[in-house]
């Protein structure tokens, strides 16, 4: 039987030091990149939109600040200051400015902004008016779309916003054969072309923006060479001194040349994982496989003699650090949405090749371990299952989810593989796959998934349901009918299943327009360069140059739309306790427990402009009482004891999540209602839609734009999130709540889906822990799950951390698809963790 080095090896003090270091301040956000790219785009004006992108980012990387960190070994930094961030105005830019006075104090990712930085970008936007992505999408969007998106059916605005990123490029070929290498293919296939091809143009301009910012990553690496030869002449620590001299050669090399040694693969790494990001604004640019294509240059030294395991251990050790070092600043309401500072940069271990061989090595051990020694919220760490995954990975794997941060998440081969072959993957790249992001499979190097592109609120269409379509006062959805003329509930159902494709059709109108924009205005040559077959086909990612493309938006929602149509239906229809006008009139009033005044003025404010613009004027005595129907629900005392009754009913029937078959084929059937027919859609650049069942961290606050449900989840309050249960509402223990999220179709919801569970510490104490949680992971997957992650935290260690974040400042939780310090996260958030039901064994 193979053996793993499975020894842990003790944290280097270096390590300790840089992560003290990389928080000892709020973020920072910075202009550079912002100043550089406008100054480069003002010269030139009237080029190819490719052309102008490769000569920006070659302006931006010539020079734009750069700093080697005290002690780091992997150099290489996006700001000057730790965890700062760079501007990309070229995506949006209004909701910035828009914040500049609010921005480091919101409960969401605050980030400092100093005076001058806000009059640099202040003078730099003006440049920007008319020219984003964002303005070009929003023009290419149906009206109807954009009325949807303002009442919160749904949400592009990941993409809508920002660059679009999800993706792993091909770090294996750039380790290989460096940029050079790149440069290479891409000169050969210019040197193919004749000027009378019919696409001449486009391609040549494309294939010289790839070499144009290939040779801008070499130069940009020279550049860190040149400092780090510096600071050795002036550096008086000799160990030092000779760490800066190791550090000068390894740029002079990678990423240029192909890596020659284990240190050289990681500081080559380093430069594309980082490089990516200042290219683009794009999040969840995941560094995928690593184990894979590191190992051989691991296995190499070793061999060798020229490393021993406790180094390429810090070396790791200090990439994790460095993943942390990036960041991203977002607007309010998606700061809300993303809590937590996250770029979600998956990285995954074990798993099989090609040919359906276990690849588990050393390194999937040690990156493991490496997440153990810096305790932070990056990588996200992943972890691939199978039957022929070795126990004792799994074992370590479970070592660090007791630690209680979050990490790793767990992916099973046996419904992630098939699920891409049907999606028209080759088996051996469906068997390579990797995780973007929060739960999104796709095959590195190949593929513009477009993951994320959307958050779908699957309750918003129910409540169109109770309003034939209509929504503060505007026809906002179809008509399908008076709710209480419904002799069925298959009507009823059918009316949902109405509301619900015409707001997914809306929903594929506004991601392809942002598509489209992203196309016209900012391919990436860059990244391009790293994707098959951009080069072959000469054209960029964005304008369907990879082999694979599809769009992922997610829905969410499922265990709030089973429980509150499973109520509809045993409690209206089939056992007629209630009558839909009473249960309609609960829902309208929040079952008479009225709101937060300040919700109540938003509702209100948005129901007077509804009217408004209808060509109706709103007298102030209206207002008021429209404000008053908002606060209280003008209920009585009569009503309320029906409405309490009601909601005692709603709580005596069964509910997803305790493997009771009758409510959970039910829920396969209602994901089927959002994941069925998105796949018949088709993206702008060729490819498929697929749908995912995940909702990041929006369950909160898209939660709190959405009234009351059927299922007894009052108004305004935080919608279920991924594939899991309700909170709470899982009450016969976690292998019936993992039985019952089995037996969902996870096979359609190719994009990704999310099962969030919760333990006390003690669940998994000892040896006898270990195993009962392995044995959960492995009879879940046996069912057919694909994913699972979780939290190992009590709930009074959330609850003090609340009261006291000073005690706590590293502690670090799974939120979604993702983990991040718990104090860092919004108030709203914290209380969802702390909500949702604590397992144990």
């Amino acid at each position: 039987m193979k053996k793993y080095f499975d020894a842990e090896i003790s944290k280097s003090p270096r390590i300790e030091k840089l992560v003290e270091d990389l928080f000892a301040a709020m973020p920072e956000i910075e202009a550079d990149r912002g100043y550089l790219i406008t100054e480069s785009y003002k010269q030139t004006e009237g080029e190819p939109i490719i052309t102008r992108r490769a000569k920006a980012f070659e302006h931006i990387l010539k020079y734009i600040p750069i700093t080697i960190r005290p002690g780091e070994l992997i150099v290489g930094s996006a700001s000057k200051a730790p965890r700062g961030c760079q501007v990309f105005p070229e995506f949006s830019f209004t909701w910035l400015e828009e914040e500049f006075d609010t921005i480091a104090t919101r409960s969401a990712d605050p980030f400092y902004i100093s005076e001058e930085t806000k009059n640099t970008l202040h003078e730099i936007y003006q440049y920007w008016k008319g020219k984003t992505t964002s303005e070009l999408a929003t023009s290419y969007m149906a009206p109807e779309t954009k009325l949807a998106m303002e009442h919160s059916i749904f949400t592009p605005g990941n993409y809508f916003y920002n660059g679009v990123g999800h993706v792993t490029v091909s770090y294996d070929k750039i380790l290989a054969e460096g940029f050079e290498g790149i440069i290479a293919q891409a000169e050969k296939a210019l040197s193919s072309l004749k000027v009378s091809d019919m696409d001449y143009a486009k391609r040549q301009s494309f294939l010289d923006a790839v070499i144009k910012s290939c040779q801008a990553a070499i130069d940009y690496a020279g550049r860190y060479s040149l400092l780090a030869l510096e600071e050795a002449k002036n550096c008086g620590d000799t160990v030092r001194k000779q760490e800066l001299l190791v550090i000068a050669q390894n740029c002079s090399r990678v990423p240029a040349k192909g890596a020659t040694s284990f240190y050289e693969a990681c500081q080559s790494f380093w430069f594309i994982q980082m490089l990516l990001q200042v290219e683009s604004s794009g999040h969840s640019i995941s560094p995928g496989r690593f184990d894979q294509y590191m190992y051989p240059y691991y296995e190499a030294d070793l061999k060798a003699g020229k490393l021993t395991r406790e180094f390429a251990q810090e070396l790791m050790d200090c990439i994790w650090v460095k993943l942390n070092d990036l960041n991203k600043v977002r607007d309010a309401a998606s700061a809300e949405g993303f809590a937590g500072y996250s770029l979600f940069q998956n990285l995954i271990a074990g798993g099989q090749d090609r040919d359906g061989l276990d690849v588990t090595n050393d390194l999937s051990f040690m990156c493991i371990e490496a997440s153990m020694h810096v305790a932070l919220p990056q990588p996200s760490l992943s972890v691939r299952v199978w039957n022929g995954t070795p126990h004792e990975f799994l074992i370590k794997a479970a070592k660090l989810t007791r630690t209680g941060i979050g990490l790793p998440a767990y992916y099973n081969d046996e419904v992630i593989i098939p699920s891409l072959v049907n999606r028209g993957l080759t088996l051996g790249d469906a068997r390579e796959y990797n995780i973007i992001g929060c739960v999104e499979p796709q095959k590195a190097g190949k593929t513009d998934g477009w993951h994320d592109a959307a958050f779908f609120n699957m309750c918003r269409p129910l409540e169109l349901v109770f309003s034939n379509g209509v929504d503060k006062g505007i026809q906002l959805g179809p008509k399908t009918g008076d709710v209480e003329a419904m002799a069925t509930f298959e009507e009823f159902f059918e009316a949902y299943q109405k509301q619900m494709n015409y707001m997914i059709e809306l929903l594929v109108n506004a991601d392809n327009s942002i598509d489209v924009a992203h196309a016209e205005r900012c391919p990436l040559p860059f990244l391009s360069g790293m994707i098959e077959d951009c080069i072959g086909r000469g054209k960029s990612v964005q304008e369907g140059g990879a082999i694979y493309n599809f769009t992922g938006p997610q829905g969410f929602g499922i265990a709030n739309m089973t429980d509150s149509l499973y109520a509809v239906r045993k409690l209206v229809f089939e056992e007629k306790q209630v009558t839909m006008s009473e249960l309609k009139r609960a829902l309208t009033v929040n079952y008479g427990k009225g709101i937060d005044s300040s919700v109540a003025e938003k509702v209100t404010k948005e129901i007077v402009s509804g009217i408004v613009k209808q060509g109706r004027k709103v007298s102030e005595a209206e207002i008021a009482d429209i404000f008053r129907a908002a606060l209280t629900g003008g209920v009585t005392p009569e009503e309320q004891k029906k409405f309490d009754r009601l909601l005692e009913m709603i709580a005596a029937l069964p509910k997803y999540g305790n493997d009771i078959s009758e409510v959970d084929e039910f829920a396969r059937d209602v994901a089927y209602t959002y994941t069925k027919p998105l796949e018949h859609y088709k993206n702008p650049r060729g490819g498929s839609y697929q749908a995912g069942l995940y909702p990041v961290s929006a369950n909160v606050p898209l939660g709190a734009q959405t009234g009351a449900t059927p299922d007894g989840r009052f108004a305004y309050t935080p919608v279920a999130d991924g594939v899991s249960p309700s909170s709470g509402k899982d009450t016969h223990g976690p292998t019936a709540a993992a039985n019952s999220v089995a037996k969902l179709d996870h096979f359609i919801a190719s994009n990704g889906t999310l099962f969030n569970q919760k333990f006390h510490p003690s669940a998994l104490s000892g040896v006898r822990g270990l195993e009962n949680f392995v044995s959960l992971i492995r009879a879940y997957f046996d069912q057919k799950g694909s994913h699972m992650q979780f939290n190992v935290v009590s709930r009074d260690t959330l609850i003090d951390a609340q009261k006291y974040p000073e005690k706590y400042k590293n502690l670090v939780v799974r939120v979604a698809g993702y983990s991040a310090l718990f104090t860092s996260l919004s108030r709203s958030l914290q209380d969802d963790i702390i909500a949702r039901t604590e397992q144990g064994f």
